[in-house]
């Protein structure tokens, strides 16, 4: 007999529904069946433990049945699971009181993939979409007392070859699908044929591990009378004085009946009808209204206020009740036209927003395995610099509800895909139906959410077709093949989803691809969205990234490594050498570490060994990017939203990352951090001229004093200009220019640089630095750093000096856990500078371990 997790929840968990009967007081009772799971490879005898929610490699591992996929080159060993059917078992119990009940359902809210169900060996389901949910009746099969619940996961890739070799033709699929890797045979690409996160089959930051398993919890749940299916919370206008609302009821009624609707907001009743429900699932509407609302606003531009909303449903003296959250808030894309061709921006209660922030991939190619602490350390993330916006990213998967939670906590936009991306896919009534359930799930789940900003139809999908050569290619094979690959994308793209959207959040806007113009319209910089990657891909230098503009630009990104530590725990010394198995084995782009020693070479002197490298490959990263956010930044509001690729990883690996696998900052996220400020002051260089450019996000203007200077590399002040400026609320303007030949003729390039601030009230509100020359050409000069500790909660406070210029410098504690405050960053002397270490280690042993490095030591 297995232990069955009886969960009496909480009022704020969506199966909080509470209730009476005779026999029992709660109308609706839920229990994940959470224990006593045992898995085994169908056909063999061998049952043992598992752990639900999980998959199959988890299992294994957790069994010692293989060894960490991620270590070394072990993930080749490991490609024979997918092609073998695994079975998960476990029992129930059905209680007197339990059978009696009018309703016995099983609610699977995640199976991965292909997955047949029986009770009692009674078949009760064939899903066959990791992303939908399954409710199943089950009363029919159950008995009181123990029942078995056994789950055959049939392999993802056999059912795909299945499908591959029927469709009549090949669809087209980018590289990232690893076959090869995979050993499936004939490298068949097969992912496309099974609604599953694509970044399981690989990626070009990536492992292929596909697996199977019950990669979400599954639950018990028994009724009488009815159910509250969903509730949807809709605005319907909003001013100063309230908010009106609309709660949409969608119940499952056993029969016909009486009954009241009612809507809380924290305990106190704001609306109450009566309503006659009738057999099945039926929507009922009930209005009410917030009393001076306090507004949802994003990070850094306000609170994001939510409001705890209960919709309740009476039948006599029985009660169920469902929970939500919501933010009250105007959002809309706006797309209008102007002298240069269509805007591409959100307007937030009224108000224009530039956003700031990443792409978003899945936190481990394992996603069961995710933590909570995980997702509050990648929002946390996120907020601490100064993003307003993730783009969940359509290879991936519709994040856990936790996810959304913290976004909505934190004032993070969510750009959200559905989960198409790099591909082609069927278009089979069969497979066009399960995408429309899939849509319907997943916008139900999550529309509530006032994170939510857009949903987007797939990832590259149309620029693969008109600007990859898949369109060019598939016609001269067969036009009549390439007309029905095309009609599937518009099946899906141009109707499906957005019907599914207009149907279930018309308030919220559909974009069918990113990047494009329109629907079905490629991107052309004027239009829509932009990804560019002429910097990486074209070899292109960084400073394109400052002129090649769109609209918006959802991705752009540059590679580094992770830091040492984060190495160490996939690698030994043997393999520290960019070109070793185990280094191209964690790099799954094409053309990876050459292209990083390429860029490296441009501006940098060759490292003198593995750990310099790795340094200087993080520096190099994070000042590539440097380019992209501040130009960005500066274009606005011609472009109003940079999204650099990527936050996160799924795994440890070389990727375009700003935090690795073990959520570990790399420079990029530091530089970030400084980037998106509210308020940034940016030199650049324009053609024939040297300007400064103020930003300022806040909704007030700012009355201050842009310094513009030169220091030499012993900080001696050599050239300054002062000059008093007002900036304007939520604007990007240039408030210095010179002509560069002028402005050079009295500078010493490779030994002076240049320091710009924005000063208010003697408070630095924003500095930043530009050197003339590449840095391998500079004279940089070998500083004596020093440091002071002060013990302060949580860690210690760390004030660093310098005699001489302190070029990137980087703190790091050997093999201990620590987080600084701010690395990485260009100390100047006689500019003491303050940062925080947040640790568990002990001043002596800290002491000990403390490493400062600078960019003159690594050649």
């Amino acid at each position: 007999m297995s232990r069955i997790q009886i969960l009496v929840l909480a009022s704020l968990s969506v199966f909080s529904l509470i209730g009476c009967q005779k026999k029992n007081p709660h109308l609706m009772v839920t229990t994940e069946i959470s224990g006593g799971w045992t898995f085994r490879q169908a056909d063999t005898q061998e049952w043992l433990p598992a752990t639900v929610p999980g998959c199959v490699h988890t299992d294994l591992l957790n069994n010692g049945k293989i060894e960490d996929p991620f270590y070394r080159l072990n993930e080749h060993n490991l490609q024979w699971i997918d092609k073998v059917n695994w079975e998960y078992k476990t029992f129930f119990t059905i209680d007197e009181t339990t059978a009696a009940r009018d309703r016995i359902a099983l609610d699977f809210k995640g199976l991965d993939t292909y997955a047949d169900v029986f009770v009692n060996g009674n078949q009760v389901l064939s899903a066959d979409n990791m992303f939908r949910e399954w409710l199943v009746d089950v009363k029919p099969h159950v008995k009181v007392g123990s029942n078995e619940l056994l789950i055959l996961f049939r392999s993802p890739i056999t059912e795909g070859i299945k499908k591959y070799d029927a469709n009549g033709y090949v669809i087209p699929v980018s590289d990232n699908d690893q076959a090869v890797n995979g050993e499936v045979p004939e490298g068949k690409l097969v992912s496309v044929y099974t609604r599953k996160a694509g970044y399981h089959f690989g990626w070009d930051w990536g492992p292929r591990l596909v697996s199977s398993g019950l990669w979400r919890p599954v639950y018990l749940t028994v009724w009488d009378e009815a159910r509250i299916e969903n509730l949807q919370l809709k605005q319907n206008q909003v001013s100063e004085q309230e908010a009106a609302m609309t709660a949409v009821f969608e119940i499952d009624a056993s029969a016909a009946n009486e009954a009241v609707l009612s809507i809380e907001e924290s305990g106190v009743e704001l609306a109450k009808v009566n309503v006659k429900l009738t057999e099945g699932i039926s929507t009922y509407s009930v209005d009410f209204k917030i009393v001076r609302p306090k507004l949802w606003w994003t990070n850094g531009l306000g609170e994001p206020n939510l409001y705890i909303i209960t919709g309740k449903l009476a039948i006599g003296k029985q009660v169920t009740q469902k929970t939500e959250r919501m933010g009250i808030r105007t959002l809309e894309l706006v797309r209008d036209q102007d002298s240069t061709g269509t805007s591409f921006y959100f307007k937030l209660n009224g108000v224009p927003v530039f956003m700031k922030g990443a792409n978003y991939i899945p936190n481990d190619v394992f996603p069961a395995r995710v933590t909570d602490k995980m997702y509050q350390n990648v929002i946390q993330t996120a907020k601490t610099s100064n993003f307003n916006m993730l783009r969940v990213w359509g290879g991936g998967i519709y994040e856990y509800d936790r996810f959304y939670d913290l976004c909505d906590e934190n004032g993070i936009l969510v750009w959200q895909d559905f989960m198409f991306a790099c591909a082609m896919f069927p278009g089979d009534e069969a497979f066009l139906n399960n995408v429309k359930q899939e849509a319907t799930d997943n916008i139900k789940r999550l529309r509530n959410h006032p994170s939510i900003a857009l949903w987007c139809g797939n990832n590259e999908i149309l620029a693969a077709w008109f600007g990859w050569g898949w369109k060019q290619k598939e016609e001269a094979k067969s036009q009549e093949n390439a007309d029905k690959i095309w009609k599937s994308y518009t099946d899906i793209f141009h109707h499906i989803l957005p019907d599914a959207v207009a149907a279930n959040d018309p308030s919220r806007s559909y974009w069918d691809s990113s990047p494009s113009s329109g629907m079905g319209v490629p991107a052309d910089l004027v239009n829509g969205d932009e990804h560019y990657w002429g910097v990486w891909w074209g070899k292109e230098p960084f400073k394109n990234y400052a002129t090649h503009l769109a609209r918006f630009m959802s991705e752009y990104g540059f590679q580094s490594f992770p830091e040492l530590k984060t190495v160490k725990q996939y690698a030994t010394p043997t393999d520290y050498d960019i070109f070793s198995e185990v280094m191209k084995s964690h790099q799954r782009s094409s053309i990876g570490n050459g292209t990083i020693e390429y860029y490296m070479l441009q501006d940098y002197k060759k490292p003198k060994d593995f750990e310099s490298f790795l340094y200087v490959n993080q520096v190099l990263q994070a000042e590539g990017i440097k380019f992209a956010l501040e130009g960005h930044r500066r274009a606005a509001p011609y472009c109003m939203g940079s999204l650099f690729w990527q936050i996160n990883d799924c795994w440890p690996v070389a990727s375009w990352s700003s935090t690795d696998y073990y959520q570990r900052w790399k420079a990029l996220q530091y530089f970030a951090k400084k980037g998106f400020e509210p308020v940034l002051v940016s030199p650049y260089t324009d053609k024939d001229s040297l300007k400064v450019d103020v930003i300022n996000d806040k909704l007030t203007e700012i009355r201050a004093q842009l310094v513009v200077k030169v220091l030499d590399f012993d900080g001696n002040e050599v050239w300054k200009d002062t000059r008093d400026v007002t900036v304007p609320a939520n604007s990007s303007n240039t408030f210095f220019a010179a002509k560069t030949v002028e402005f050079m003729r009295t500078v010493q390039a490779l030994k002076q640089f240049l320091v710009v601030e924005l000063v208010e009230n003697n408070t630095i509100l924003s500095q930043n630095t530009m050197y003339f020359r590449p840095i391998k050409t500079l004279l940089l000069p070998k500083p004596e750093v020093k440091y002071e500790l002060l013990d302060v909660d949580g860690g210690f406070e760390i004030t660093l000096t310098t005699d001489k210029l302190a070029k990137n410098l980087y703190l790091s504690l050997g093999d201990q856990e620590g987080f600084f405050s701010d690395n990485y960053f260009d100390l100047i002397p006689g500019q003491p500078v303050k940062i925080g270490l947040e640790t568990t280690i002990a001043r002596d042993k800290l002491m000990g371990v403390l490493e400062i490095q600078t960019l003159d030591g690594t050649f």
